[in-house]
Order: C-alpha cells, then structure tokens, then sequence
C-alpha cells in the first residue's frame, strides 16, 4: 500500500509546475551546449584571397572599384519647419 502513496506522490509532484520549468530549463541548457560546443562548430579558416582584404573599401578597390567618400553636408542648416521646442526643464548636469 506504502509503494502506491508514494508512486503517486511522486507522479503528482512531477507535474507542479516548478519542476517542469526546472526540466524545461534544463533540457535547454543541454541543447544550448550541444549546439554552441559541437564538433560541427569549429573555427573556419580563410584561403589568403579573403585573409587579405581586412576591409570592404580594401577588397573593392581590388576588384577596381571607385571608393569615394560621401558629399558633406551644407554647414547653413536650414531653420527646422513647425513651433519651436521649450527648453529643457532639468538640464542635466554631470
């Protein structure tokens, strides 16, 4: 009679939510450390064609490609259309 209370007891506490997050958990942590430590999950080497070009503008200037810089931006900034902004209330102060 004893083995029946306690082989429910066991059944019943298996099914309390704590302990199923608990294996919940813990089946991920053991999947997350299957997959981040596999054997599949080797640092890849590089042939030195793509070793040598550190850089995008490095490997396009390679290929024969025009790197130009972007146009600068007008130092006049024309005023912001629509009501002006209130101060700052609480400026803060470092």
């Amino acid at each position: 009679m004893k083995s029946r209370r306690f082989g429910s007891s066991i059944s019943t506490a298996l099914r309390h939510p704590g302990v199923i997050a608990l294996v919940v958990a813990g089946v991920t942590i053991a999947a997350m450390l299957i997959v981040d430590h596999g054997p599949w999950n080797r640092a890849k080497t590089q042939p030195a064609q793509v070793a040598m070009y550190a850089t995008t503008g490095e490997a396009a200037r390679a290929a024969g490609a025009k790197v130009l810089p972007t146009t600068p931006k007008s130092p006049i900034e024309p005023a912001r259309p629509g009501p002006k902004t209130s101060p700052v209330v609480n400026p803060v102060t470092p």
